[in-house]
């Protein structure tokens, strides 16, 4: 059975940062899966942050976002991660991993879903 755990939320003030983990369990090829982060913010409705190709070599990411998160993984550890910089009180939201295969868009229709993790960005 497969299974994404986030971990690394919390409280930051504006400007500043986090690093939300994924860790994923399961799988047979983790490096076969595309990753993803998203978030849902309260009174919105999810919306796709970066995604990550199963070798690494490939990343998209949100345009609100862009500059400020860097997404990776380390197939090794069957890990994804989320760096979060200059923090913005827009970023509030509860954030989700999710795998899928193949197709790898923040647009897409992930297949397996974590429970979240709460970022919430304060002035």
């Amino acid at each position: 059975q497969v299974q994404l755990v986030e971990s690394g939320g919390g409280s930051v003030q504006a400007g500043g940062s986090l690093r939300l983990s994924c860790a994923a369990s399961g799988y047979r090829d983790y490096s076969y899966y595309c990753m993803g982060w998203f978030r849902q913010g309260p009174g919105k409705e999810r919306e796709g942050v970066a995604t990550i190709s199963g070798s690494g070599g490939l990343t998209r990411y949100a345009d609100s976002v862009k500059g400020r998160f860097t997404i990776s993984r380390d197939n090794a550890k069957k890990m994804a991660y989320l760096q979060m910089n200059n923090l913005k009180p827009e970023d509030t939201a509860m954030y989700y991993c999710a795998a899928n295969s193949p197709a790898c868009y923040i647009e897409s229709d992930f297949g397996a879903w974590g429970q979240g993790t709460q970022v919430t960005v304060s002035l």
